[in-house]
């Protein structure tokens, strides 16, 4: 047993030493330009890969792909050849594992980067845009917090840089200025449209009773109807901002970026659209 444990602490010590060898030839030929380029876009990448792992809650399937490289280090460390050509294999075929397993993950990450965010912008920077968007957010927080008096059930999304066109086909195209009364009335429980969503896109009543995606996740509060599940599943797809009033409580609730926020007021909700969807701070 001491011949084992003194084989695998040499091993382990000439593999340190190859592994220090190794960077210490690698610090040599450090060039200050573009290998602090390198580390930076490397370091730049892993923030945004942990940031996108956390809001998907997919970190434990990370622990788990954690311990299984653990294992196999160990199977290395101790010769356990058995076990070393199992995990082997496995490991072989992980990056085809790890697309079927985080395939909904990456195309929501891929529809986000392709969603033309640059020409929205540009697109705000025009003086009247600017104006038909903070008209749009005022007649907004108006309608809510009539809908929210009333408790009557609501769900608004409002498109930002990332297309919703396919969310906009299941409902009925409106086309119309975003006006609080017309919101009130889309909302009426007995109005034909008032289980769904409207949308609000280019400061414009695009469509209504529209269908959203649910949300995947198993974490949501189990408290939660199916209207904060549809903001959330939303948010996941997408940077569109989603407010949601409960029918039960009165509630205003806002879902961006996979996360759900509760307990807006009138006045606090307005000030949130401002700086997410104007991208402005109000005094």
């Amino acid at each position: 047993m001491n011949v084992l444990l003194q084989f695998s602490f040499q091993r382990v010590a000439d593999q340190f030493s190859a592994f220090m060898s190794s960077a210490a030839e690698s610090f040599r030929n450090f060039s200050p330009l573009f290998d602090t380029l390198d580390i930076l876009l490397l370091a730049a990448l892993l923030y945004f890969l942990f940031r996108f792992v956390i809001s998907r809650k997919s970190h434990t399937i990370l622990i788990g792909i954690g311990i299984g490289l653990l294992l196999y280090i160990v199977t290395l460390v101790f010769d356990l050849r058995g076990t070393n050509f199992i995990l082997d294999s496995v490991i072989r075929m992980g990056g085809l594992a790890l697309l079927i397993l985080f395939q909904p993950e990456i195309r929501d990450a891929f529809e986000k980067i392709g969603s033309g965010a640059l020409s929205s912008i540009a697109s705000l920077g025009d003086r009247k845009k600017k104006e038909a968007v903070h008209s749009a957010i005022e007649q907004i927080c108006i309608a809510v917090a009539d809908l929210s008096k009333t408790r009557t059930g609501a769900l608004i999304a409002i498109a930002r840089t990332t297309k919703i066109d396919d969310v906009m086909q299941t409902g009925i195209t409106v086309n119309a200025d975003v006006n609080s009364f017309l919101l009130r009335n889309l909302f009426f429980h007995k109005a034909p449209l008032h289980d769904g969503a409207v949308i609000i896109d280019d400061a414009r009543i695009a469509a209504a009773g529209c269908l959203l995606p649910l949300t995947r996740r198993s974490d949501v509060d189990s408290d939660l109807g199916t209207r904060h599940r549809a903001a959330i599943g939303l948010s996941e797809t997408s940077d569109a901002v989603v407010i949601v009033v409960s029918e039960e409580t009165g509630i205003i609730s806002v879902a961006n970026d996979c996360t759900l926020t509760r307990n807006y007021t009138p006045e606090s909700l307005k000030t949130y659209l401002l700086q997410k969807v104007l991208r402005e701070h109000q005094d």
